[in-house]
């Protein structure tokens, strides 16, 4: 009865994590939690002078700790590897437990004006460069996989992958209803690769509503954000760091070693919302 426990069902310390964009936004909200429960955590970000300064703070914040790998170009498939590598420095034994691809890009822009750098720009960060990262961080995540307690990769997706926002946002809403199709495609990928002399990953997506951060006050500049944050939130609040760490955690501990394939939508209700 011990594994039914709270701390032995959603526990995560030890576990060596690595959060892409983690020094702002939904990113940091995630590490802290993860930090905040005894991981190991590991961020990169394109802003290194940023990585240093929270890898810092959480890490007095403790019980666990958090490593800066500093600069990070995930929109390429050089910099996907460049990060693998630096992570694979700073661990001797190689293992990463918890993969969360969480650096993305918006662009907004009406559909005349809406042109091919837009579409570059989300799609190379929001969906080739979590294919990339993953990839390159297979042989880590083979090597943190256990028999009953498989290795996790975790996308942050978008509400606006599973419904289009009322905004201009073509390419951004496109790329994060891919990167839940990749989300499925990789999950089935990569659930048993025993035969390949691999092991077992689960492969989920977060998608999150409306939740204060940089890129969501983007959004706020357009009119129709205020119908939204007035009456498009069931639940009648933004989202905020305890949602977006909490359903990390759950889908990172031994609670979600049984889930894969999932686009877990973290949103107030607003999807229910007719």
């Amino acid at each position: 009865m011990d594994s039914l426990r709270v701390p032995e069902l959603f526990g995560v310390r030890g576990k060596n994590v690595l959060v892409t964009g983690g020094a702002r936004g939904i990113g940091l909200m995630i590490a802290s939690g993860f930090v905040a429960n005894g991981a190991d955590v590991y961020i990169a970000s394109r802003d290194a002078a940023a990585c240093d300064d929270v890898a810092t703070k959480l890490t007095a914040s403790g019980p666990g700790t958090c490593v800066a790998l500093g600069s990070a170009d995930l929109s390429t498939e050089e910099g996907c590897a460049a990060l693998a590598r630096a992570f694979r420095e700073k661990i001797d034994a190689g293992a990463l437990h918890v993969l969360v691809n969480n650096s993305g890009t918006s662009w907004g822009a009406p559909m005349r004006a809406h042109g091919e750098k837009g579409w570059d720009k989300t799609y190379d960060l929001n969906v080739k460069g979590v294919f990339f990262l993953t990839r390159e961080l297979l042989p880590a995540l083979d090597a943190g996989s256990r028999e009953d307690d498989p290795a996790r990769v975790i996308n942050v997706g978008s509400t606006a992958g599973l419904r289009p926002q009322v905004f201009p946002t073509f390419s951004y809403d496109a790329s994060k209803a891919a990167a839940h199709h990749l989300t499925k495609k990789l999950a089935d990928e990569l659930a048993d690769r025993r035969a390949e002399g691999g092991a077992s990953i689960t492969v989920n997506a977060i998608a999150p509503g409306y939740v204060p951060s940089r890129m969501s006050q983007q959004l706020a500049t357009y009119e129709e954000a205020k119908d939204v944050l007035k009456g498009g939130i069931p639940l009648r609040r933004r989202g905020n760091e305890k949602d977006m760490a909490g359903a990390a955690l759950y889908l990172a501990s031994a609670a979600g070693a049984w889930v894969t394939g999932v686009v877990l939508p973290v949103d107030g209700g607003f999807l229910a919302k007719l």
